[in-house]
């Protein structure tokens, strides 16, 4: 939906920037020796936008209607040519877009896997600030059972998570993210009371080893200040990422069981990322090719109302909606309903569940009747 979205408002962009070439074609030749005849490169202008315009009113499939004017001709044809090549642009930058920002997921979990370690630098850090000192610090705090936790040690020792982090450069190491972890330690972890009784009860109870990861995770990393923020700033789309990555961490801290070795296998984005992959991309790729023909549907099914005037994103996820009805036979008709009415809550306006509702569902039974939508598959019948 996002990619999507981008997509509509870059070629938006790209339909002014063609109008601009067709402007650019027209303009007096400041050099030129011969007298250079304003009104008519005016009228020229403005024949070859009106042109371009209706080309793209048409749908942009056809080749533009000819006029008697070879010069307007010409920069109505410059203005499709950029306009087309950079569609197509636009089109392959998007859903490698999507697609790399639905990886990097993965990406985020590993790096936050590396977090534990990183965090025992900063105590060593701040150990070896203190034997520096002429005096004894009075603040001293004894983070003994958190360094030799077998639970950390465990997650740094595993093979699978090395090899990640390597190949992908997922280390924390930046100054930045130091930064924030030094923050963590001085003004959240320090005093907390959970994290102090932890310190001072004694070693050997490897469910609290657990939990306190855990305890650390959810307390620090997923709410908290300091790391919380980075993370912000790292990925803008951390807000929606930030409960998947969750999940999958406090997942991982519970695999890591006192039987664990080096070779427990990491969790993947999902049971078949690949399947999800290609899922994503057909559904991109396929709503955008079939955009005229949703947009026709859509317009059929809103009464006494402009389709132009229905809030694009609403238009988006109505389109989405109707090319998976279409493409995917096993996805029963009222998953996909019930799954873009919870994508309208989330993201557009407050009135457009109910909208989305409405007309998906006149459009499902419509479509379903006249058999342009067929489900088959375990569990499902045909038309259901």
């Amino acid at each position: 939906m996002q990619a999507l979205y981008a997509y509509d408002q870059a070629i938006g962009s790209d339909f002014l920037l063609a109008l601009d070439r067709i402007s650019e074609a027209f303009q007096p030749d400041l050099n030129s020796m011969v007298p250079q005849d304003r009104r008519l490169l005016q009228g020229q202008q403005k024949l070859a936008e009106a042109g371009f315009r209706e080309w793209h009113k048409a749908g942009g499939t056809a080749e533009p209607e000819e006029l008697d004017n070879q010069e307007v001709n010409d920069a109505i044809r410059d203005a499709v040519k950029y306009y087309q090549k950079q569609v197509q642009k636009e089109n392959q930058f998007y859903l490698n877009q999507m697609l790399h920002a639905t990886e990097s997921i993965h990406d985020q979990y590993i790096h936050l896997l590396n977090l534990p370690a990183a965090l025992l630098q900063v105590l060593e850090e701040e150990r070896s600030r203190e034997a520096r000192r002429f005096t004894a610090a009075t603040d001293r705090i004894d983070t003994t059972r958190l360094e030799q936790n077998p639970v950390l040690q465990k997650l740094a020792a595993n093979k699978q998570l090395q090899e990640l982090t390597i190949r992908r450069t997922l280390q924390w190491a930046g100054e930045d993210e130091m930064e924030a972890l030094r923050q963590t330690w001085r003004n959240e972890m320090r005093n907390d009371t959970e994290l102090r009784s932890y310190f001072e009860a004694p070693a050997g109870d490897y469910a609290a080893d657990q939990e306190i990861l855990k305890y650390i995770y959810k307390t620090f990393v997923f709410k908290g200040e300091a790391v919380p923020a980075l993370l912000e700033e790292q990925d803008l789309n951390w807000e929606e990422n930030r409960a998947i990555v969750k999940n999958l961490v406090v997942k991982t801290m519970k695999m890591l069981e006192e039987s664990t070795d080096e070779n427990m296998e990491l969790l993947s984005l999902s049971a078949n990322w690949q399947e999800d992959k290609e899922f994503a991309e057909t559904l991109y790729k396929q709503t955008l090719a079939d955009d005229a023909r949703y947009e026709q549907l859509i317009s059929g099914a809103v009464q006494n109302w402009d389709v132009e005037r229905v809030a694009l994103l609403d238009k988006i996820i109505l389109k989405m909606a109707l090319c998976e009805m279409h493409l995917f036979r096993s996805i029963p008709v009222k998953v996909t309903i019930n799954e873009y009415i919870e994508i309208s809550k989330l993201y557009s306006t407050p009135k457009s569940k109910q909208f989305v509702n409405g007309i998906l569902d006149k459009l499902a039974q419509d479509l379903m009747a006249s058999g342009a939508i067929r489900k088959s598959g375990r569990g499902l019948l045909d038309n259901q």
